[in-house]
């Protein structure tokens, strides 16, 4: 299966949505609570959970679109459009903030020219707040494209946001 990582311009149509979403559900028919696990499964495969596809999981999972909405809004970590190529996670944490993690959000929303949720005007990256990567004792830490950094400082962010093209 094609996955969003393997191309920046990974658009896909509504057929493909479709065929994910029920895959998803496919694979996690039988285990109970298992729409966080078909969420999971529909975001790597789309990059995103789009709106057609929250239909598609409401059919199968007898919920209403309302239900299944409610719980990707809750979440941080789930979206309904695609991220720009680099998704720059910045942890939120009372450890982090401890340690100067605010300051480092100011950097990376001067950065980027964007806050929390949003992403930057050229389209290269999407900041996203994160509460907890598990770095307490390294912190401030941010992630990357899914890699982890700790002891994280401005110029640091700086020095791998250009490294990852930014």
């Amino acid at each position: 299966m094609h996955t969003p990582s393997d191309s920046t311009e990974f658009d896909p149509d509504d057929e493909f949505i479709q065929r994910a979403a029920q895959q998803a559900v496919d694979r996690h028919r039988s285990q109970k609570g298992n729409l966080l696990p078909i969420l999971h499964d529909v975001q790597h495969a789309l990059g995103c959970i789009p709106s057609s596809a929250v239909a598609t999981l409401a059919s199968a999972l007898q919920l209403s679109r309302a239900e299944i909405h409610g719980v990707i809004s809750f979440y941080a970590h789930f979206r309904s459009e695609r991220p720009c190529p680099i998704l720059l996670e910045v942890c939120r944490a009372e450890a982090c903030q401890a340690m100067g993690g605010d300051a480092l959000a100011d950097h990376a929303r001067r950065r980027l020219g964007c806050d929390f949720h949003q992403s930057a005007a050229n389209g290269s990256a999407t900041l996203e707040p994160v509460y907890c990567l598990g770095l307490c004792a390294q912190s401030p830490a941010v992630m990357v494209n899914g890699k982890p950094y700790a002891r994280m400082s401005a110029d640091k962010l700086d020095l791998v946001l250009a490294a990852e093209g930014c």
